[in-house]
């Protein structure tokens, strides 16, 4: 009957009006947790209005550095569609596990990609950063390292401080042959590692990287054989550590080395000794 229909016309009426309600309430929360996804995620538009979490998670000083080296290195990289992640958040995953060391499990579970697809990410940003970024590492001329040798340095020790060397040490896999996992072992971090030399210039950037050692190598023998003292000139001043025990080495291409200074057997260094040890350690402060 003609009242029956309009009774339905009247419920379905009433139906749609509360599947619309249903409808604008449910996009409000997708779109509400979307913002709270976006706010938790490592993902480009997050990192862009957060330079803390890019220190956090990448190391370096802010967006804009970021997006310059990533533009820098993503030309040479290969991309397809199929790669699951795109070019950005391929590169945070390279940041993210050589600045926090991340698991590839655990990298995997937050991009939502497989341990496969994580370890292919690393080693293809690896290489492209190693062939992109390997040209700005250079040893500056004498004459521009003087010409902007900061203040603390020459008051210190001259205008010919050429380089200031230290090691680190990078956790590795513990090797399945008992050799190699002798040679990485490291008293210092109870782990086994690979140990790098890096040369640092007065002005704070990086002039030399050597390859890697096993960490148990001293950082005199590194020094002594990885190619860094061939670049110093007649007269160059090197400020080190205690452990870079290479006065003899460093004399031989008639440079002068700089370490603290160390008791000798004496209950307590000399005044001269102290003030020396105060001046080195004042200006490392600058590059560490």
């Amino acid at each position: 009957s003609i009242a029956h229909a309009h009774v339905q016309t009247d419920v379905t009426m009433q139906d749609m009006q509360a599947l619309e309600n249903d409808n604008r309430r449910l996009t409000s929360e997708v779109c509400e947790l979307k913002r709270e996804k976006d706010g938790h995620a490592v993902s480009e538009a997050s990192l862009r209005e957060d330079n803390g979490k890019v220190a956090f998670y990448t190391g370096l000083l802010n967006f804009s550095m970021l997006w310059a080296i990533f533009q820098h290195v993503e030309c040479v990289v290969k991309h397809t569609p199929q790669n699951g992640l795109p070019k950005f958040q391929e590169f945070i995953v390279f940041l993210m596990k050589l600045k926090l060391s991340l698991p590839h499990q655990d990298l995997a579970y937050r991009f939502g990609v497989s341990c496969a697809t994580i370890s292919r990410i690393f080693d293809k940003w690896l290489d492209a950063s190693f062939w992109r970024l390997r040209s700005l590492i250079t040893w500056p001329s004498r004459i521009d390292m003087q010409r902007t040798m900061p203040q603390a340095f020459f008051d210190s020790f001259g205008s010919k401080v050429a380089v200031i060397l230290d090691c680190f040490e990078i956790r590795i896999e513990r090797p399945s042959s008992l050799l190699p996992r002798s040679e990485t072992w490291s008293n210092y971090k109870n782990c086994n590692t690979a140990k790098f030399l890096i040369g640092i210039c007065p002005q704070g950037s990086i002039s030399y990287i050597s390859e890697g050692w096993g960490g148990r190598t001293s950082d005199k023998h590194i020094t002594e054989h990885c190619g860094i003292l061939d670049k110093l000139s007649p007269g160059d001043v090197i400020l080190a550590d205690r452990g870079f025990d290479i006065a003899d080495s460093v004399g031989l291409y008639c440079a002068k080395l700089h370490i603290p200074a160390f008791t000798k057997g004496q209950k307590q260094l000399t005044a001269v000794d102290i003030e020396k040890t105060r001046k080195l350690a004042n200006v490392r402060i600058h590059v560490e």
